[in-house]
């Protein structure tokens, strides 16, 4: 778990004081494939070593399935890097994942239809 000194940098005005991709030591590309959508879930491995904060934040996070848009959003982090620092905790077995589940076909024309006809309701 992190200590408490170990939150990220914030500042009221500025916001995040570390940039991101120093969270992720300058890494863009995870080592699995993840889609938004994936949903993760911790395994209840112990972790071996030191996670960093957001390592660990992310790990908290995951004691349910989440998808990986929601750890981002919580984690206040671009989705990049919160891809890589999924990847990181699934490489060292203590998080799992899961492709998402589709209950429709993304290609279904009465579904992108609908979907057209909210969003001209809404403009």
């Amino acid at each position: 778990m992190a200590a408490a000194g170990d939150e990220p940098w914030l500042d009221d005005a500025a916001g995040r004081l570390v940039r991101p991709f120093t969270v992720s030591n300058g890494r863009t590309e995870p080592t699995i494939a993840l889609d938004l959508m994936s949903q993760v879930r911790a395994t209840g491995v112990t972790p071996l070593g030191y996670l960093g904060p957001e390592h660990a934040q992310a790990l908290a996070l995951s004691r349910l399935p989440v998808s990986v848009a929601e750890v981002a959003a919580h984690l206040k982090l671009p989705a990049a890097v919160t891809k890589v620092l999924l990847s990181d905790l699934v490489d060292c077995g203590v998080l799992t994942t899961k492709p998402p589940e589709f209950h429709h076909n993304p290609t279904d024309r009465a579904l992108l239809e609908a979907v057209l006809d909210g969003l001209r309701r809404q403009l």
